[in-house]
């Protein structure tokens, strides 16, 4: 009922009333885990389950037509032909190449483009979705576009070198030589827009007590970049150079759209040696085997960075 004095309130509850409407102890300590049984479940299925079926059929040499009944345990049959490998080493090789000149070209004009976007900039904000979108758009779409811009004869980047004065313009893709390359400018072109968003977050969160404490010393834009930004933002490096080593040690998607491992077998890395071994020879064992090695290198680079960033830090 309501009086003149205003509407009628509920009833105060006293805490001890409160506490009773607590779901029980046990209860309590197994729900969490109910909300996180979906995650778990697909960690398993998806990833950890296919890792440890990986991991076995390295050691085990499978024509996957065989079916399961055509199994044969092998042991390390398949590492001493990988090591003793030709290809594999030149795969190797490449693939080195591929994200050791990849990965730092994308981190640093990442770091570059979001330094500049995080000045005060007219269409700041649109800016940085134009820069983002790359990231976020489809290999296949991504290779259409890269497809249209290195054509050899038609092509807008050697259309533009040819007015600049180059009369014989590299032929990119179909070239032994430079399809690696350009797919190295591919990977930097697509990766920079997130290496940047993962940056400029990073500046936004920087204590600007420490350049206002720089430039009352009288340090310099350079200065303040080397002794107050650039170790305040080398965790942000460090989990992009791992992250971006992992992904780009594992690229397939371009290589496979843009080139296919050729010409030749100039583009062929891990990864697409892997494909080549499991899907088109049937080597499930060796392409597995393949996959172990690059797993274990990965994973000692990582542990590298990471060493190697320890300390280095503004906060570390």
């Amino acid at each position: 009922m309501q009086t003149l004095a205003g509407p009628a309130r509920s009833p105060v509850v006293p805490p001890a009333a409160r506490e009773k409407r607590r779901l029980p102890a046990g209860v309590r300590s197994w729900l969490p885990w109910l909300f996180i049984t979906p995650n778990l479940l697909g960690l398993i299925a998806f990833t950890l389950g296919p890792m440890l079926a990986g991991l076995g059929i390295a050691f085990t040499k499978w024509n996957v037509l065989s079916g399961l009944g055509g199994i044969e345990w092998v042991g390390l049959d398949n590492f001493a032909d990988l090591f003793a490998d030709p290809k594999f080493w030149k795969a190797l090789g490449r693939t080195v190449f591929f994200a050791g000149l990849g990965v730092p070209l994308s981190i640093a004009f990442g770091l570059l483009l979001a330094l500049a976007l995080n000045r005060p900039l007219a269409g700041r904000a649109a800016l940085r979705v134009v820069f983002f979108v790359p990231s976020m758009v489809n290999t296949v779409a991504i290779g259409m576009v890269w497809l249209l811009v290195l054509n050899p004869s038609a092509g807008l980047l050697n259309q533009a070198l040819r007015f600049l004065g180059l009369s014989e313009p590299p032929t990119w893709l179909v070239s032994e030589d430079w399809a690696l390359p350009a797919l190295v400018l591919v990977q930097v072109w697509a990766g920079m827009g997130y290496q940047a968003v993962i940056y400029l977050a990073a500046l936004q969160e920087l204590p600007q007590d420490l350049h206002e404490a720089a430039m009352i010393d009288g340090a310099g834009a350079w200065r303040r970049f080397r002794t107050v930004t650039w170790p305040s933002l080398m965790p942000t490096t460090t989990f992009l150079g791992i992250t971006s080593f992992i992904s780009t040690s594992q690229g397939f998607g371009l290589i496979a759209f843009l080139t296919g491992g050729g010409p030749g077998d100039s583009t062929t890395v891990l990864a697409y040696y892997m494909y080549q071994s499991g899907f088109q020879a049937y080597k499930f064992g060796y392409a597995a085997a393949i996959g172990v090695v690059t797993f274990a290198a990965v994973l000692l680079l990582t542990l590298l960075m990471w060493r190697f960033q320890k300390g280095r830090g503004l906060y570390t």
